[in-house]
């Protein structure tokens, strides 16, 4: 029988708190327990769905517009430029967020509604949880937060209705996998101090972030 020593526990202590999860791209992600949830702390940057099929890249406005019009999963960098991946991840429409073939890693999926409820709750509601989940660094104008959860939100913009790149520095927004009708579904923002962590809805064709949480 072999014999459990502290260090042999350490050890596994250690390897556990430096397991990082991977997405199908190679993409490491590190993740923090926050109540009884577990979440990476990082926007998602993958190009590939769950099962290895590669999600379309949109290069220009007119290739966003029509994946919007068709229904059709895409992602883009904001304003296009890959400079923007290493630290504000991809942006999505929400037909990639729900595409049957799994946009999160094994063993993650894209928050519902009610999870983004949880996690504000955890952290004393909707408008305590905004400066506990934002970034001490990366936001403009001063609008860092404490990241006392240790989410490390991200200002990383969006892709609005218009196809025009908005708000980089000043909001975060990330998609749920709850939808509000055939054209909208639920999103989260963060911003200043001033506006509570509650949810919001955007269109679908919409480019949000997105974070993940464990099964």
């Amino acid at each position: 029988m072999k014999k459990i020593t502290l260090l042999s526990i350490l050890l596994v202590f250690v390897t556990v708190l430096q397991a990082q999860v991977k997405d199908k791209s190679g993409n490491s992600y590190k993740t923090v327990a926050i109540g009884a949830q577990t979440w990476i702390t990082q926007n998602l940057n993958t190009s590939h769905f769950r099962n290895g099929d590669a999600i379309p890249e949109a290069r220009t406005d007119a290739e966003w517009e029509k994946a919007g019009a068709e229904g059709k999963p895409a992602w883009c960098y904001y304003e296009y430029n890959a400079e923007n991946g290493p630290q504000f991840g991809k942006l999505y429409n929400w037909f990639a967020v729900n595409d049957s073939r799994g946009l999160a890693p094994v063993g993650w999926h894209i928050p519902t509604n009610a999870e983004w409820d949880l996690l504000a709750k955890h952290l004393g509601g909707f408008a305590a949880a905004t400066r506990k989940l934002k970034s001490a660094t990366g936001w403009s104008n001063e609008l860092n937060g404490s990241n006392e959860s240790g989410f490390s939100g991200l200002p990383g913009g969006m892709l609005n209705g218009d196809i025009l790149f908005d708000e980089l520095g000043y909001y975060g927004y990330w998609w749920s996998s709850t939808e509000e009708d055939k054209d909208v579904a639920f999103n989260r923002n963060l911003a200043g101090d001033q506006f509570a962590f509650e949810k919001a809805s955007v269109f679908k064709k919409n480019g949000l972030s997105v974070r993940c949480i464990r099964n």
